[in-house]
């Protein structure tokens, strides 16, 4: 940069502040010396030059500029953190967590690491204020000459163009744009719920895309996984997240179901529902499967598995909200709803709610899920990992779930909703339960779409079962035990918020969102005490009566409901296996259009959900 800045300073406050913008340049090559690379580490740093030259052109000198970087200080630490345990940076999900996270909660996360984050954080200061000083000190990085206001203008028309791509796109018709469509196909495949496409307009205008040749080689991505101002694209994300909350949250604000227990009694009382993640039917052993991945489940003498349970859509965004709430199957793919979840029947009718997560809270693929979540007395999402990296195993909710169970309310409704069998499988469980060989435990970044790995992501697969079945079975023995409690009346609901498709047979398809059986088909299952079926025998006898019926996720709503004796306006008995009006209902899928799961023919290997009819059109 000496060709910039007249005149050159040699001085030790200059190669000090210097010196301190190029470490923070550094931040996102962190993983570097953890053993891992960036994605297009190029491209990032060739973005991070290019604003650095944009900051500096606009405030001409660091001392009209530093002010800026204290948020980036202030978040180093928590950015290093995440680095080192979780392998990312912070996300807009973290900084969900940060802000709905009170300190006290967030010292017992940490435990015995607070220490070491305080003194990183005190070193940090200590940081800050010596390169303030430098700044304010030095002049000869003072930015003078014809060169700055040129390239102000230039970078300023760079950065209108790449806006303008964002916002309109750019020609479909060439190469370019043929390229980042596959790429949205294929993530779509894969790690992501619902493949998002990359400027994708929010003004409303209708203005023309650039042509291919003007896209810049930075995406959305880059910019935001840039250090320090891709923080300032982090913060927008998360405040546009927190506008859509609102937003859903506003719809059903004044809503009430006027809920109440039928024949309420002073007896301490427990209801789970554990929500699954990407768990398919015909993985299980105990619906049938010839490897023995529900060991410890198929013990319990209590336990109803349910053998015919769909799901409408195969992505958690839109499958959990059917699940929670009276939305429609075939209401899944719009935005929001105008009712509140089985959180605020329960609370009504006098239990104290919990929503107790190792998903994300915030990001494009949760945020429906999320609002109905914090409808609960207690939230806390505990997943710092994400979905693609090591993350927590679902066991990181049993000390949650101790703690709700000690809780001195005498009724409680307690979600549950795991990670599962999110892919990469083989991240989903620990050591002990890699059964079946060759599996992709510890491989890093294992290339999905290529099917000579099958066998080992099929292994993988099964071990994540194996370890949902552990942890399913850990679930049921703290209700057995009651907590603090003996003789504790408590009920469990189970199910999957969709399945996979696993390159079965010919298949060439794996993951989700391919239309087929495997990712429709999903476990599901009740159990219960045995003081609860003393109390509710009628339930347990419609229950077991119904265990081969055809059912959907739409009926858990309702089941659950009725296992906790509830009433509420609107009711629709129909609706639950725990009651004697039960009726089946018609099924449909989100495939090619809703189709009548009933009413269609399996096609290939990939069984995927034909309707021998026309399919209802679909609205978004």
């Amino acid at each position: 940069m000496r060709s910039l800045f007249r005149p050159a300073g040699t001085s030790l406050a200059n190669a000090f502040l210097l010196l301190t913008y190029a470490l923070l340049t550094a931040v996102p090559f962190l993983p570097v010396l953890l053993g891992r690379t960036p994605e297009h580490p190029w491209q990032l740093l060739g973005f991070e030059l290019l604003a650095w030259l944009a900051v500096w052109s606009i405030f001409q000198r660091p001392a009209y500029f530093h002010w800026l970087l204290i948020p980036a200080f202030l978040a180093l630490p928590t950015e290093i953190y995440l680095f080192v345990f979780y392998g990312q940076g912070i996300s807009t999900h973290h900084l969900g967590i940060i802000f709905e996270t009170s300190p006290k909660e967030a010292m017992e996360f940490l435990g015995q690491k607070v220490w070491l984050m305080g003194a990183v954080m005190l070193a940090v200061l200590v940081w800050y204020a010596a390169s303030w000083h430098a700044a304010t000190r030095t002049r000869s990085l003072h930015w003078r000459g014809k060169s700055r206001p040129i390239v102000l203008v230039l970078l300023l028309l760079l950065g209108a163009g790449w806006l303008y791509g964002q916002e309109f796109g750019f020609d479909a018709s060439t190469p370019a744009a043929s390229t980042a469509s596959a790429s949205a196909s294929a993530s779509d495949s894969g790690e992501a719920e619902v493949a998002g496409i990359e400027g994708a307009g929010e003004t409303g205008l209708d203005w023309p895309s650039l042509p291919h040749w003007m896209r810049l080689p930075y995406s959305v991505a880059t910019v935001s996984g840039s250090w320090p101002f891709g923080l300032m694209a982090r913060g927008v994300d998360f405040y546009k997240e927190r506008q859509y909350l609102a937003e859903l949250g506003k719809k059903n604000n004044n809503f009430t179901f006027g809920a109440h227990q039928q024949a309420p009694d002073t007896q301490p009382e427990v209801v789970v529902m554990v929500i699954g993640e990407s768990s398919r039917y015909d993985r299980w052993s105990l619906n049938g499967y010839a490897r023995e991945t529900n060991p410890l489940l198929k013990q319990e003498d209590n336990l109803v598995p349910l053998a015919d349970v769909i799901t409408a859509v195969s992505a958690t965004r839109l499958s959990v909200p059917v699940i929670v709430s009276r939305k429609k199957a075939t209401e899944s793919l719009k935005a929001g709803f105008s009712e509140k979840s089985f959180l605020s029947a329960y609370k009504e009718a006098g239990f104290k709610t919990y929503w107790l997560s190792n998903q994300i809270s915030f990001g494009k693929f949760d945020t429906p899920v999320s609002v109905f979540a914090k409808e609960a007395d207690v939230v806390q999402f505990l997943n710092l990992g994400g979905f693609t990296n090591s993350s927590n195993f679902d066991q990181i909710l049993l000390d949650p779930l101790k703690n709700a169970l000690a809780d001195p309310a005498p009724k409680k409704l307690i979600v549950l909703h795991t990670l599962g069998s999110h892919w990469n499988y083989s991240q989903r469980y620990p050591k002990q339960f890699d059964k079946w060989q060759p599996s992709l435990f510890g491989v890093d970044k294992p290339v999905y779409t290529d099917t000579a790995i099958k066998p080992q992501l099929n292994n993988s697969y099964d071990s994540s079962i194996l370890y949902t079945d552990w942890f399913l079975s850990s679930v049921i023995g703290m209700l057995k035990d009651g907590g603090e409690r003996t003789a504790l009346r408590s009920s469990l609901l189970y199910v999957s918020d969709h399945g996979q498709t696993l390159y079965d047979g010919s298949c060439r398809l794996a993951f989700h969102g391919h239309n087929t059986q495997f990712e429709f088909h999903v476990p599901s299952f009740v159990w219960y005490s045995p003081q609860f079926a003393l109390r509710y025998p009628d339930k347990v006898k419609q229950v077991r009566r119904h265990r081969q019926s055809k059912l959907s996720t739409e009926n858990m709503f309702h089941t659950l409901l009725d296992m906790g004796d509830i009433r509420y306006a609107g009711e629709q008995p129909e609706w639950s296996i725990a009651n004697p009006r039960f009726r089946q209902h018609k099924r449909y899928v989100d495939s090619y259009g809703w189709t009548n799961y009933d009413n269609a023919t399996l096609r290939g290997d990939c069984r995927e959900v034909i309707d021998k009819s026309t399919p209802r059109k679909q609205e978004k």
